[in-house]
């Protein structure tokens, strides 16, 4: 899915609701509570559950992350480009460490 529509879809789904920068961490917070417990559990519940679990918050934070990115202002595709080109100078780096 394109990431323009997955803003389309996150705006009819949340209306007008657009929590400010306190709020949006409290509510990433929750949601990396929720994959932090998952893998805490991860031994004691059905796995079959717990992945489904777990695909459906790692997916509650992409989907949710672009539309706090719009939120406050920031162009989503913008931020990918600028995290994206972050990782890879981080991995370049971190691959001459160990060179």
């Amino acid at each position: 899915m394109e990431i323009k529509k997955l803003l389309i879809l996150g705006r009819q789904i949340w209306g007008d609701n657009k929590p400010n920068l306190s709020q949006i961490i409290v509510r990433m917070g929750k949601v990396f509570g929720d994959i932090c417990r998952y893998e805490r559990n991860e031994k004691i519940t059905d796995r079959a559950d717990g992945e489904m679990e777990l695909k459906k918050e790692l997916g509650n934070m992409i989907v949710s992350t672009v539309r706090w990115c719009d939120v406050l202002g920031y162009d989503p595709e913008e931020c990918i480009d600028l995290a994206l080109k972050a990782q890879e100078k981080y991995a370049q780096d971190m691959s001459n460490v160990k060179s």
